[in-house]
């Protein structure tokens, strides 16, 4: 088995959450979840991993030049890291008193928040207990990695236009198909 899934989550007020979005003061001016966290009713750092193992692999396919596998791997693994945030996030919205309609999570790189902001969530949640270590360009290591802020509130705060400076370099546009998912939860 390659994969060695590990996870941590905290809950963070408002108040301290504010220091970790700042992060090294360069999120962009109109980064969403600024606005977000500010009307939410609970949130949460986050980080899980599937293991170095699985990295390893990866990249040992593509040295030996099995492309295939290797693509494959990391779809699947990318896939998993994913599923595994998810776990992450209905666990601690269970754990949430009733009153907030919806959550979403939210990963330094992204939609407007700074990637350096890792470095302030990672000195307050300490990842490197489940074996995630950041790089000086706010990587983490192993890759198979997420880590970001869980957030629950009313729907409509998770609601906003993404025509934003930065939705134009955005490659994946996930955010629409998030919020139309909140849109149909009860």
């Amino acid at each position: 088995m390659l994969a060695a899934p590990r996870s941590v989550f905290m809950e963070i007020t408002r108040r301290d959450f504010g220091a970790v979005f700042e992060g090294e003061g360069l999120n962009d001016s109109e980064a969403p979840l600024g606005g977000i966290y500010e009307r939410s009713d609970g949130l949460a750092l986050f980080a899980v991993t599937l293991g170095r193992a699985v990295s390893r692999q990866i990249t040992d396919l593509f040295d030996s030049h099995e492309y295939a596998a290797g693509a494959m791997l990391d779809s699947t693994a990318s896939e998993s890291a994913e599923l595994a945030a998810t776990s992450v996030e209905r666990t601690f919205v269970s754990g949430l008193d009733a009153g907030f309609e919806a959550s979403m999570s939210f990963s330094p790189g992204y939609c407007g928040w700074h990637i350096s902001a890792q470095k302030k969530l990672f000195e307050t949640l300490q990842p490197v207990d489940i074996g995630i270590t950041l790089t000086d360009t706010f990587l983490m290591q192993p890759l198979k990695s997420i880590s970001g802020v869980i957030v629950a509130g009313r729907k409509e705060i998770f609601i906003f236009d993404d025509n934003f400076e930065f939705c134009s370099t955005c490659r994946t546009r996930t955010c629409r198909d998030r919020m139309n998912a909140i849109k149909k939860q009860v």
